[in-house]
């Protein structure tokens, strides 16, 4: 049975779920009726960060042109540009034990492609969460939906996979952020040319 999360809520991931390895982070959303004439692209990006919670290299940022880091331990599965259809839209397969030990969290972020110049923001997005499941069975362990708290944002850190004490757990975040893809990157500790 999945717990499911509130904004701000941390919660074990391996500690209750012995053995667990692979997980699957999966992310999906919902565009509200939109008729701005252009196409409305989310997208999932997930940073590798350190102790100082920015990246250690470029590499350490996955999206869809960057779909694997850390050896392979974090994998992006693909560019959905629609959301259309039930179920994930994209997702990010995470070997936790493979992880390097200098990455102590792994935020998990979605954004809106060309927000800014498209007029575009999470204000029309719904139905959008976050949720982790096990890789080898199917089981949702964690779910976590991000509600309609989003108006003027066109980035969203939804949560982070963290390190604690040697396990890994999860954490609610839910922050929305303007300027989209390239503040969120900026923060992490990217130079976006």
């Amino acid at each position: 049975m999945a717990v499911s999360l509130s904004k701000g809520q941390k919660v074990d991931l391996t500690k209750t779920n012995p053995g667990l390895v692979n997980v699957v982070v999966g992310l999906g959303w919902d565009t509200n009726k939109y008729d701005g004439g252009h196409d409305f692209d989310l997208d999932s990006s997930v940073f590798l960060l350190g102790e100082n919670g920015k990246v250690t290299n470029e590499t350490d940022f996955v999206f869809y042109n960057n779909p694997q880091a850390a050896n392979g331990a974090v994998v992006h599965t693909g560019d959905n540009r629609t959301g259309a259809g039930d179920g994930d839209d994209e997702a990010v397969k995470v070997n936790l034990s493979a992880v390097p030990a200098n990455v102590q969290r792994i935020a998990i972020t979605i954004t809106i492609h060309d927000a800014e110049s498209r007029n575009q923001n999470f204000g029309q997005v719904s139905n959008a969460y976050a949720r982790i499941y096990n890789e080898a069975n199917g089981e949702e362990l964690i779910r976590y939906d991000l509600g309609e708290d989003f108006s003027i944002e066109t980035a969203i850190i939804a949560g982070e996979l963290y390190r604690h004490n040697g396990e890994w757990k999860f954490s609610a975040i839910g922050s929305g952020y303007q300027g989209g893809l390239a503040a969120l990157a900026t923060d992490f500790g990217l130079s976006i040319g």
